[in-house]
């Protein structure tokens, strides 16, 4: 894991700002979060603070968890610079989630969840449903093609590793939608569609 964690700091060392606008749906998660009186909200895998930075303006009590000590700390200047606050971990999503069972109200995980091989994602779902209470909300997208022109090397069905570009040695997942509905049983799905760069984007709350 440490390979993946210094390759992401050199990414976010290179562009401190890799993804500054939160994702598309992401008016449409907050409106719907506030019609359910959510107030806690994790950002599992939360990069340099995009969607940490957008909830907490938001009102919400937002909790970030990023594998990147680089990541992190541009995310907590970020905050300070637009006088907000979050509670910000160092760590990893492969490893037991550093809070307690049901204490959130929504999970959220951009484009991070397919870093992973098969069965550490079957984990990682378990420990956000772990951390999630009763109905809450969870919106988490992922790729759905690998990108075109790089080299891949294939560790498993449909999980490659690049052998160039910037994510290279980063595990690579890539998922249908059957899949998705697999791996998330246990939620009650509403949505599953495309964004406008051809990633999946799951909704769904804890049955």
């Amino acid at each position: 894991m440490s390979s993946s964690i210094n390759a992401w700091d050199e990414i976010f060392k290179q562009r401190s700002m890799v993804f500054p606008e939160p994702h598309e749906d992401m008016p449409g998660i907050v409106k719907l979060l506030k019609g359910r009186g959510a107030s806690t909200v994790l950002d599992l895998g939360s990069g340099t603070g995009r969607h940490v930075v957008y909830l907490a303006k938001n009102g919400f009590s937002v909790y970030g968890l990023d594998s990147s000590s680089v990541g992190v700390k541009a995310t907590r200047q970020w905050l300070k610079n637009e006088g907000l606050k979050a509670d910000l971990k160092l760590g990893s999503m492969t490893e037991q989630l550093p809070y307690a069972d049901a204490f959130f109200n929504a999970v959220i995980s951009v484009q991070v969840l397919h870093h992973a091989n098969s069965s550490t994602i079957v984990k990682v779902v378990g420990e956000i449903t772990r951390v999630l209470n009763r109905d809450g909300l969870i919106f988490i997208t992922v790729p759905k093609l690998k990108n075109q022109g790089d080299s891949f090397e294939q560790v498993e069905p449909n999980t490659f590793i690049p052998l160039d570009g910037p994510e290279k040695g980063i595990l690579h997942h890539y998922f249908t939608s059957e899949e998705l509905r697999e791996v998330f049983v246990d939620f009650d799905i509403k949505d599953i569609h495309l964004d406008t760069v051809n990633h999946y984007c799951l909704l769904a709350f804890k049955q």
